[in-house]
């Protein structure tokens, strides 16, 4: 059962879903980044089983910007690439990175005064957007972030002047990758591009390719891959003892 808690930040007030684990704390702490769906009841399935594991997860609805909204159909945002259209213009235009690591910093400081968090740096992991996200929180976070996931995550390394893999240099974490080998959002170039950035700067990182579709680990997708997404949990689990 999740808590819902309102955390404020420097552009209004994000709701986040807290899970804790079983037991009394304190637990290492999981911030957890969301993919481009928004918040729904696939994603408060997945921080529970972080919780059943002894971690304790903030999710965060990084699309408070866009006020409130119903959970998304995500098999029909898969099939219309009209609703595509409407989620990017109204809620993915509203966040970008620069928002995102304002946010990271409110809920950052929000984690370091749990009494059930242990201290420490935490962990970072995100699906579609939110992988990269989670890297770019782990590079403006260096400190704070020791360990970082990003799955099916899109856009890693573009031309763009926030494209993720330009932070390479500034990563002190732990860095794994699980990309889908079906994913025009992260092609084998964009795969060498980042991997090229990440070995120059001396980042210590797994990048593994999946053999299944762009959202593969959220069950509520149409892409869904059962044994793909129990891989990713041993792969998640593994980086989260390692650290």
């Amino acid at each position: 059962m999740a808590d819902m808690i309102d955390i404020a930040t420097q552009d209004g007030v994000c709701a986040a879903y807290v899970f804790r684990p079983a037991g009394p704390g304190p637990w290492p702490a999981v911030l957890f980044y969301m993919d481009g769906a928004g918040i729904r009841p696939a994603l408060f399935d997945m921080a529970g089983r972080l919780a059943d594991r002894g971690y304790y997860v903030l999710l965060p609805d990084l699309y408070y910007r866009s006020g409130p909204y119903a959970p998304m159909d995500v098999k029909q945002l898969f099939a219309d690439p009209a609703q595509r259209q409407v989620v990017s213009q109204q809620y993915m235009a509203k966040l970008g990175q620069a928002n995102a690591m304002r946010d990271t910093a409110a809920l950052l400081d929000h984690l370091a005064r749990q009494p059930d968090v242990a201290p420490g740096p935490l962990a970072a992991i995100g699906y579609c957007m939110g992988g990269g996200l989670a890297l770019a929180a782990a590079a403006s976070f260096p400190d704070r972030i020791s360990a970082v996931a990003a799955y099916h995550p899109a856009h890693l390394a573009t031309d763009a002047p926030d494209s993720p893999h330009l932070l390479a240099p500034r990563l002190k974490a732990k860095v794994y990758i699980g990309r889908a080998s079906e994913d025009a959002s992260f092609p084998d170039a964009m795969k060498d591009r980042l991997e090229a950035a990440l070995g120059a700067a001396g980042v210590t990182y797994t990048l593994e390719t999946y053999p299944a579709r762009h959202g593969w680990v959220p069950t509520d997708t149409p892409v869904h891959d059962a044994a793909a997404a129990e891989r990713h949990w041993e792969t998640l689990f593994a980086l989260l003892e390692s650290r």
